[in-house]
């Protein structure tokens, strides 16, 4: 079988507007994170010198999100890269209506997670898992990026697949 390039989803986020939604009272943002990615952006965010119970707690509804809070700039790099998955899985799906309709995507089914070493990927799980293997084939792989600098917060994802036949 062959495999190749499916598609490129990239998605940049401007963090002062997503600190803004992540303080909003009852947000579903919050909700949109798995408690995998909410963990380990705490423990990456606490292991940049953030202080524990502080900036960290802040951007999950305990209070309002900072621009400047480790934590959100994690989290928004995290949400650039859900938006950039569902990207590069509809340029795959290029001609064929959308398998989830928007309304019904749960964000948490699409996880990045990282390995020891920080190096992140994607995992999939529920509906999204099953809908991408009915759509682009067993064995789907994600290639990740993440960066947040100044103001933004972005992801770069290429999804590989069987070759579309």
């Amino acid at each position: 079988m062959t495999t190749g390039v499916r598609g490129v989803g990239v998605d940049i986020v401007d963090l002062g507007a997503f600190a803004a939604s992540l303080a909003e009272p009852g947000t579903r943002l919050t909700r949109a994170f798995s408690a995998t990615e909410r963990r380990q952006c705490r423990e990456r965010a606490e292991s940049r010198g953030a202080v524990p119970g502080e900036a960290t707690s802040s951007s999950l509804a305990a209070g309002p999100a900072r621009l400047d809070d480790p934590l959100t700039r994690h989290l928004a790099a995290r949400w650039a890269a859900k938006e950039a998955v569902v990207k590069a899985w509809s340029a795959a799906l290029y001609g064929a209506p959308p398998p989830i309709p928007p309304d019904l995507l749960r964000w948490a089914e699409i996880e990045t997670v990282c390995d020891a070493w920080g190096r992140p990927t994607v995992r999939l799980g529920g509906e999204v898992a099953r809908y991408v293997s009915s759509t682009v084939g067993e064995g789907a792989r994600w290639n990740v990026s993440l960066s947040h600098d100044g103001g933004s917060a972005i992801a770069f994802v290429i999804l590989e697949g069987p070759a579309a036949g």
